[in-house]
C-alpha cells in the first residue's frame, strides 16, 4: 500500500482557476458621536490585512450594537464606546456579547472619553475585553497598530477553532465511513462527508455551501469509471470517467494515476487510494473558494482512514463473494438432490430480491434474502433418497417424513449468529407454509409466516410458471396473471401477489434477460422426486 501522506504532491504545475475575492474583515464602530465614526472611517479607509480590506459597520447606541453583532456574528473587531445612552452601556454590551450570544471570537476594544467613570484596571479584570484605550491616546498610527493586533488574534482564534472542528469532523467521518460494507453506499457517504467537511468555513463564516463538486472514480484493468458524483457531476455515476469531463480534469486524473499519489491545489483536491486488490480509487473535489492550508492539512489526516476504509470494503466484498459462492454451491447440491438446476437457484434469488425491494424491504435485508434463499431446502439433505426419490404412490408415513425437512433445515441453520444463515433458517422453516394455514410444518397462516419467506414463495412460484413450456399461441403474461390470481389469498400473500402482478412485465423482462445471459435454462420437474406439486395429498 502506498503511503498517501508521504507521496502528497502540491499541484503547482496546474493552473489555478479564478477564486472569489477574499471576504473583508468586519469591524463595528460603536459610538454615539458622529465625529468618531467619520474619523475612524478616514483613518481606516485604505486599510488591508493579509489581502483583505475592512468592512466598517456603524452603531450609535448599545441596542444598535447588539443588533449588529447578532446580524454579523463573524465580526472580527468592535471599537466600543463605554458611555453611550448610559454610563455603562458599553460594559453591558460586552456582557451581552460574551454571555448571552456566547461569541468568544470577536475582539473588543473599549474606547472612552471619560476614563474616571470606568477605571481601566477594574474594567479589564471584570469584563472580557481585549484592550482599553482613552480616545485621546488613539492616534491614527496607534489605531492602525491596534487593529492589526486584534485581527491577528481573531484570525488565530478562528484557525484554532477550525482545526478543532476539523479534527472533530475527521473523527466523526472516519467512524461513519468504517461502518459501511457496501461500496456504493460507502462512496455516496464519502462524497457527502467530504463536501460537508470542505464547507467547514461556511459553518463558521457563513460562506456559500454550493461551491463544492466531487467525483469518486475507480481505475481497474485499464478502465476508469465514475462510482458517484455530486454537484455538476451528480448524474455521472456509473458512466466511463471520460464522459462529460473537461480535458483539464482528465489531465489531472491521468497525472495522479501516472504519479501514483494525491494532488493538492488551492481549488481542487484529488486523492489517490490504491488497494492491495489492484484497484485504484480517485476522489476529486473542486471548490471555487480556495482550499485553505488547514483544509489541506485535515484532508491529509483523513486520507489514512479513507485508505483503510477502501481496503475494508474490498476485503468485505471478497468475504461476501466467497460466502455467496459457498452458499450457491451448497444450494446447487441441494437442488441437485431435488433434480433442479443451479440456474434456478440463482434466478429465484434474483426475483426474490427484486420483489423485496418493490415491497419496501430495506436494501440490506433484500440482499440477505438473495444470499440466503439457496439454502431454503437444506433440510432435504436429512431425507433419505428412498423417500425423496420415491415414485407415487407415497404413504402417509413417508409424506410426513418428507414434511419434516423444513424443521430439519431450521435446526441445521438457526444456531449461528451470522445474519445470512439466520435468515436462511427462517426461510427454511417458513417457505412451505401457506397463507391459508394449510402448509407445513407448523400450519402457520397469514402474517405469522416470515415476510421474507412469503416473498420467496412467490418468487419461486413465478420462476416455476415462467419456465414452463408454452404453446406459441399462448399469451404467457395472461397465463401467469391467471394462475397467480387464482392462488392469491390461498397459497400466497395476496398483497405480495398483487405487487408482483403490478410489475409483471418487469419480472418477465428480467426472466428473459436471465435466459439470454445463460443461453439456456432447463427445469426438470421429474415425477420421481417427491415435492408439493406431485404429491396427491398436497391440498389436504
Amino acid at each position: 500500500m502506498v503511503n498517501i501522506s508521504d507521496d502528497l504532491c502540491f499541484a503547482d504545475e496546474f493552473p489555478e482557476s479564478d477564486t472569489e475575492q477574499a471576504a473583508p474583515w468586519k469591524v463595528i464602530i460603536a459610538d454615539d458621536e458622529e465625529e468618531v465614526h467619520a474619523v475612524t472611517h478616514m483613518v481606516l479607509d485604505n486599510f488591508t490585512f493579509e489581502g483583505r480590506r475592512l468592512h466598517l459597520l456603524s452603531a450609535y447606541s448599545g441596542q444598535e450594537t447588539q443588533d449588529l453583532i447578532e446580524q454579523h456574528p463573524d465580526t472580527a473587531v468592535i471599537l466600543l464606546d463605554v458611555v453611550m445612552e448610559e454610563d455603562t452601556t458599553g460594559l453591558e454590551v460586552v456582557k451581552y456579547i460574551r454571555e448571552q450570544l456566547g461569541n468568544q471570537f470577536v475582539r473588543i476594544i473599549l474606547r472612552t472619553g471619560q476614563p474616571g467613570q470606568a477605571p481601566e484596571r477594574q474594567v479589564t479584570m471584570e469584563y472580557d475585553i481585549n484592550d482599553y484605550k482613552e480616545k485621546t491616546e488613539l492616534t491614527a498610527q496607534k489605531l492602525f497598530t491596534t487593529i492589526i493586533g486584534l485581527l491577528r488574534a481573531y484570525r488565530d482564534l478562528k484557525t484554532i477553532e477550525k482545526r478543532r472542528q476539523g479534527l472533530k469532523q475527521v473523527t466523526t467521518i472516519s467512524t461513519n465511513l468504517l461502518k459501511h460494507q457496501s461500496l456504493p453506499q460507502f462512496v455516496r457517504s464519502l462524497l457527502l462527508h467530504l463536501s460537508t467537511f470542505l464547507q467547514l468555513e461556511s459553518t463558521i463564516d457563513q460562506a456559500s455551501p454550493a461551491h463544492h463538486v466531487g467525483l469518486v472514480m475507480l481505475y481497474r484493468e485499464e478502465t476508469c469509471s465514475v462510482l458517484a458524483g455530486t454537484g455538476a457531476f451528480k448524474e455521472l455515476g456509473g458512466t466511463p470517467a471520460s464522459e462529460d469531463m473537461s480535458p483539464e480534469l482528465q489531465r489531472i486524473v491521468h497525472h495522479a494515476l501516472e504519479k501514483k499519489h494525491s494532488l493538492f491545489s488551492t481549488t481542487f483536491y484529488l486523492g489517490y487510494f490504491p488497494t492491495k486488490g489492484g484497484s485504484q480509487y480517485l476522489i476529486y473535489l473542486q471548490s471555487h473558494t480556495a482550499l485553505s492550508p488547514i483544509d489541506q492539512e485535515l484532508l491529509q489526516v483523513l486520507e489514512t482512514n479513507i485508505q483503510v476504509a477502501f481496503e475494508n470494503i474490498e476485503l468485505n466484498q471478497e468475504i461476501v463473494e466467497t460466502q455467496r459462492d459457498v452458499i450457491f454451491t451448497l444450494g446447487e447440491v441441494i437442488e441437485t438432490r431435488a433434480k433442479q438446476t443451479r440456474q434456478r437457484v440463482k434466478d429465484v434469488a434474483t426475483y426474490a430480491h427484486l420483489l423485496a425491494l418493490k415491497a419496501g424491504v430495506e436494501e440490506a435485508q433484500a440482499d440477505l434474502l438473495k444470499m440466503a434463499s439457496p439454502l431454503r431446502d437444506v433440510g432435504i439433505l436429512g431425507i433419505s433418497d428412498a423417500i425423496l426419490h420415491k415414485q407415487p404412490p407415497v404413504s402417509d408415513e413417508e409424506w410426513d417424513i418428507f414434511r419434516q425437512h423444513p424443521s430439519v433445515g431450521y435446526e441445521i441453520l438457526h444456531r449461528t449468529k451470522q445474519p445470512i444463515l439466520k435468515t436462511a433458517a427462517d426461510l427454511a422453516l417458513h417457505h412451505h407454509e401457506r397463507w391459508d394455514g394449510q402448509g407445513y410444518p407448523q400450519g402457520l397462516q397469514g402474517e405469522q409466516i416470515h415476510r421474507l419467506a412469503r416473498i420467496l414463495q412467490i418468487a419461486e412460484r413465478f420462476d416455476e410458471l415462467a419456465c414452463q413450456p408454452f404453446p406459441p399461441e399462448t399469451d404467457k403474461q395472461h397465463h401467469l396473471r391467471t394462475v397467480l390470481t387464482q392462488e392469491r389469498g390461498a397459497q400466497y400473500d395476496p398483497t405480495l401477489v398483487d405487487l408482483l402482478l403490478e410489475h409483471l412485465e418487469e419480472f418477465i423482462d428480467l426472466h428473459q434477460t436471465l435466459i439470454l445471459s445463460t443461453h439456456e435454462k432447463k427445469l426438470d420437474h421429474s415425477p420421481g422426486v417427491m415435492n408439493d406439486e406431485n404429491h396427491p395429498k398436497k391440498h389436504r
